[in-house]
């Protein structure tokens, strides 16, 4: 008789558990019903710009949460169907890959995948890029000269860099650098490249601590994302003013362009309003936000102007890189192995 009510106490105990789940994913349903919610691991601002000026166009509510790639990416994947977000914006495209080979992202509308460019969407058509920012070599111009400079990214892993220059291993930006220089070079020449950046490079948190390290002089450069320099000279310039952007090209590692992504949850309950979002930002309304906001990200819709401050991308000379294709799994393996993160 015990055990009998040992186990009818045990089945409602499992019972109200589940119940409370449902619950509680059924109140966040009903919270977000008035309008969308937006996973947004973009920059704060850009973010906050491109949905306002979404809903202040179309009357539609947005309900934004901030986070960082990859810690969305892997709750998107835990939440799976229950997730109450209907839009992942991120800054790189590595975490949304990692969604999209879970299976989690709904087809984004052709007209939506009409207003970019091949070069700066996935070849499956399940996200597509938003916006975009290019690989640089930040260096103290007080004691480099452009005949001084690295030709190429791998160059950085000769011994004669040892000590000179930084990089941000552990943050999402420099990882989606490495998905990049694994499938353009391989694993092999990949794990030989980070073995030689712990060996000779110096670690930051975060590209502007890298920005500002070369501008006080403690190493002579760092490789970072271009638009932290144009962030911060479009201020005071005091963490860049002996900083110059040296740009690889020549379809170079170094060159890589990575691209912003925005996908829609094939969970959403919205999905006309998602939809309807995601063409909002890749048209010209969105794009334009690009060129006369703070985010110095480059504009990657079809005819859409960058900032006029930027090296315009056709001059960037980037390599051509399948954003389907960047490997965000191995890339923390190969890292972990490297001893980097």
């Amino acid at each position: 008789m015990k055990t009998s009510l040992n186990r009818f106490s045990g089945a409602l105990m499992i019972a109200a558990s589940l119940a409370a789940t449902s619950l509680t994913t059924g109140a966040a349903r009903a919270a977000d019903s008035e309008g969308i919610v937006v996973y947004n691991a973009q920059h704060e601002s850009l973010g906050r710009e491109w949905i306002d000026a979404f809903t202040k166009a179309t009357g539609i509510k947005v309900t934004v949460r901030q986070g960082s790639d990859m810690q969305f990416a892997n709750q998107i994947i835990q939440e799976g169907d229950a997730s109450p977000a209907d839009i992942f914006l991120t800054e790189n495209s590595p975490a949304m890959t990692l969604v999209d080979a879970a299976g989690l992202f709904a087809p984004v509308d052709e007209d939506t995948l009409a207003q970019v460019p091949d070069a700066y969407r996935p070849s499956d058509g399940m996200w597509t890029g938003i916006a975009a920012r290019s690989t640089v070599f930040a260096y103290d111009k007080t004691k480099l000269t452009e005949d001084k400079l690295p030709k190429s990214l791998l160059d950085l892993a000769d011994p004669a860099w040892k000590g000179r220059w930084g990089a941000a291993p552990a943050g999402a930006d420099f990882q989606a650098i490495v998905s990049a220089l694994l499938e353009l070079k391989g694993e092999e020449a990949t794990a030989a490249w980070l073995k030689a950046l712990k060996e000779n490079a110096t670690p930051y948190k975060g590209n502007s601590v890298a920005m500002k390290a070369v501008n006080a002089g403690e190493v002579e450069g760092a490789v970072i994302y271009h638009y932290y320099w144009f962030g911060d000279q479009a201020k005071t310039g005091e963490n860049s003013k002996n900083v110059a952007l040296h740009y690889f090209k020549n379809e170079d590692p170094g060159a890589f362009v990575s691209i912003s992504g925005g996908g829609i949850l094939k969970s959403s309950q919205h999905m006309k309003e998602a939809q309807e979002f995601l063409k909002f930002v890749t048209g010209k309304a969105g794009q334009d936000i690009l060129k006369t906001g703070t985010s110095f990200e480059y504009a990657v819709g079809n005819g859409a102007a960058s900032n006029e401050k930027l090296v315009p991308l056709t001059d960037l000379h980037a390599p051509k890189v399948d954003a389907a294709k960047l490997n965000s799994k191995k890339v923390t393996e190969l890292m972990t192995a490297a001893g980097l993160i």
